[in-house]
């Protein structure tokens, strides 16, 4: 069956941000002769290949827009006392105006106390206790890049999202928590649902604008989506056919969905650009933070 669903286009939406954000800092160092370029330092240990992707894929779009790169690799048998001393570092480092440590660690490693240690103001994931506590209670602050993305592409084409019922499947820290925040902002009426959720179908075909950030691939089907909905796919898992040919699928089943949805996200190419960009557009905003320059 063919698709009917139009396809909320990340790849492109990200592309755009990107170039306006090279405009941005071309702009400011223009105006203010000598000051450094925006700095980023991503933290990556142990051999993870799509880790490893990810890293390489924001090393090159910080370059793409003029961010400076800080990156350091370590090894997977790093102690946790030198990640700590390195973060301490970045910290105090006037270059640097963003701190990521690359997730997942190695089982050895405490991620949530490597996180708390990055200086608020330079947690450009969003994932520090006070920026996340600064969502809660609506303040501005540094916004978790992949539920900021969401909401950016939603905007992009004029999604309604205030009246709405949005439906989150997925409950993470990472992205369907701070997602669910951001809907709330936005005036929409949120669910929250998860493996534990009964039945799980009913309560997704409720959903004006469906979430689905559970990471199990093809959750989510035709029979659990109402016709017309905006069908948001924030899963990326690498599946192999029989033949042992491998790619990339969402936790939707994208084309039993297609024909149901009124919008809906490719996997790759939808929500996953928009992840790197607002990660860029954190960096550029602490920076102008940092140097009292102007933001928004």
């Amino acid at each position: 069956m063919a698709s009917s669903a139009q396809l909320l286009d990340g790849k492109q939406l990200a592309q755009t941000l990107q170039t306006q954000l090279a405009e941005r800092i071309q702009t400011l160092q223009t105006q203010h002769a000598g000051i450094r370029p925006p700095g980023l330092a991503v933290l990556m240990v142990g051999d993870n290949p799509a880790s490893a992707a990810y890293v390489r894929g924001k090393e090159r779009a910080c370059a793409k827009v003029g961010i400076a790169s800080f990156g350091q690799h370590f090894p997977g048998t790093t102690s946790q006392a030198e990640l700590e001393a390195t973060i301490e570092a970045l910290n105090q480092d006037d270059r640097v105006d963003g701190i990521l440590v690359q997730l997942p660690l190695p089982d050895h490693l405490d991620a949530v106390r490597l996180l708390h240690l990055i200086d608020p103001d330079k947690d450009v994931d969003g994932l520090h206790a006070l920026n996340l506590g600064r969502l809660v209670r609506g303040e501005p602050s540094l916004r978790s890049c992949t539920p900021a993305g969401v909401m950016r592409l939603l905007a992009a084409y004029d999604i309604p999202v205030a009246g709405k019922s949005a439906v989150v499947i997925g409950r993470s820290i990472l992205v369907g928590k701070p997602l669910a925040l951001m809907l709330l902002q936005e005036n929409a009426t949120v669910t929250i649902a998860h493996s534990r959720t009964p039945d799980l179908a009913a309560v997704a075909r409720r959903a004006d604008i469906l979430i689905v950030a559970a990471g199990r691939p093809g959750l989510v089907d035709a029979s659990m989506v109402k016709p017309g909905a905006v069908v948001i796919d924030v899963g990326i898992n690498r599946v192999t056919d029989t033949t042992g040919v491998s790619r990339l699928v969402g936790d939707v089943d994208f084309d039993g969905v297609a024909p149901i949805a009124q919008y809906l996200t490719p996997v790759p190419g939808g929500v996953g650009p928009m992840t790197i960009a607002l990660l860029l557009e954190n960096t550029v905003q602490s920076y102008c933070q940092r140097h009292a320059l102007p933001w928004g």
